[in-house]
C-alpha cells in the first residue's frame, strides 16, 4: 500500500497519569447516533461481535448501501455524510471487525481477504439484496474484494482514496511495499495531532485539534491492536487488484489529490486497468473526501448509485 508515512515526534508519557484521564469518546459517539437517528445493531460474524449503524429498511424502490470506514477510524467517520445521502436508501454503517464497536482478537487474521469474508457471512445472513458498497482508504480495498466474492455480487462499488493500489500500472505486485505504520499507529498526542491533520490536506486545523482531544485516547489505547492489523494487511496489500483486473461491476472512483496517504499516481492504475470507472477527483482535498468535501463527495455518491 503506498504512503509517504513518517515517525510523528514523539512526547514523554506517563501510561498511569494516561489512564487517570476520561475518554470521552464513548459518550461523544452515543450522542452522535441520537442526533442522525440511527439505530445500533449488532450480530457474531466469525466469532466476532459486529456492530452497525441503519437507517430505513431494504425494499424494491431503494438500494442498501453499506459504508466501511477505513484504518484506524470507525462507523462515525461518515457523520458529515448521512444527513446529506438520500433519506429513501436504506443506509448501513458498520464498524469493522477489530475496529469501533466491533471486537478485536489477537489470535484473528485482519487481511483484506478475511475481512471481506467476514462482511460477506453477515451481508448474505441479512439477505439484503440490492447492495452498493461504499469504502474509505483501507474499508475501500475491502469493499473491492467483497463486491466480487458476494453472492450475488454488488450493484455497484464506490472508493475513496482506496488502499491496496499501486502507484503504477505496471508495478510488480509480487514486491511488498516498504512502509510502516507509524503515522497511522499515533503512541502519543503529537502522534494523534499529526495524524488528524495528515488525513486531510496536511495543514494544522481547528478540526484536527478538536479530532485530537475526541478520539485521542482511544487511539492510543488501541496501538498494539493497530499495529497488528496494519501488519495483516501488508501482508497481501495488493489483494484488490486481483479483482479489479477483470471487474465489470460499476465503479466510482473518488480521489483527493492533496492525499499524502494513498497519492493521487493511484488513480493512473483505474485509468489503465478499469476504464470503465468514473472518476472523480478533488482539488485541494486530502485523504478523507467524506469529511473535507462531504456535500461535494455525497453528490458524486448519489447520483452514481441512483443512475444504477
Amino acid at each position: 500500500m503506498p504512503s509517504n508515512l513518517s515517525r510523528p515526534a514523539s512526547l514523554p508519557q506517563n501510561p498511569r497519569l494516561r489512564a487517570l484521564v476520561p475518554n470521552p469518546w464513548p459518550l461523544v459517539r452515543t450522542g452522535h447516533r441520537w442526533l442522525q437517528r440511527m439505530k445500533r445493531r449488532q450480530s457474531t460474524v466469525d466469532g466476532h461481535r459486529l456492530v452497525w449503524l441503519e437507517r430505513g429498511k431494504p425494499g424494491a424502490d431503494r438500494p442498501t448501501v453499506i459504508l466501511i470506514h477505513g484504518f484506524a477510524a470507525m462507523k462515525e467517520n461518515w457523520s458529515s455524510w448521512l444527513p446529506l445521502l438520500p433519506k429513501n436508501w436504506h443506509l448501513v454503517v458498520v464498524d469493522l471487525p477489530g475496529f469501533g464497536e466491533s471486537e478485536y482478537r489477537p489470535d484473528r487474521d485482519y487481511r483484506f481477504e478475511t475481512q471481506a469474508e467476514r462482511l460477506k457471512g453477515w451481508l448474505q445472513a441479512k439477505g439484503w439484496q440490492d447492495v452498493h458498497l461504499v469504502g474509505s482508504s483501507m474499508g475501500a480495498a475491502i469493499a473491492t474484494v467483497l463486491a466480487h466474492i458476494l453472492e450475488p455480487q454488488a450493484r455497484t462499488l464506490t472508493v475513496l482514496n482506496s488502499a491496496g493500489i499501486p502507484i503504477k500500472p505496471d508495478l510488480d505486485l509480487a514486491i511488498a511495499p516498504k512502509t510502516e505504520p507509524s503515522l497511522l499507529v499515533p503512541q502519543d498526542w503529537a502522534g494523534v495531532y499529526q495524524m488528524f491533520n495528515n488525513v486531510g490536506n496536511g495543514k494544522p486545523s481547528l478540526m484536527g485539534l478538536a479530532m485530537t482531544g475526541i478520539l485521542g485516547l482511544d487511539l492510543m489505547n488501541r496501538a498494539s491492536a493497530h499495529q497488528r492489523i496494519f501488519a495483516d494487511m501488508m501482508a497481501d496489500p495488493y489483494a484488490p487488484v486481483r479483482h479489479l483486473e477483470k471487474t465489470r461491476i460499476p465503479l466510482q472512483v473518488q480521489w483527493g489529490d492533496r492525499d499524502v496517504i494513498t497519492p493521487t499516481r493511484c488513480v493512473d492504475y483505474y485509468r489503465a486497468n478499469v476504464p470503465h470507472a468514473e472518476l472523480q477527483i478533488f482539488e485541494g482535498v486530502g485523504h478523507v473526501p467524506m469529511l473535507e468535501v462531504p456535500r461535494r463527495s455525497a453528490r458524486a455518491l448519489a447520483s452514481f448509485i441512483n443512475a444504477h
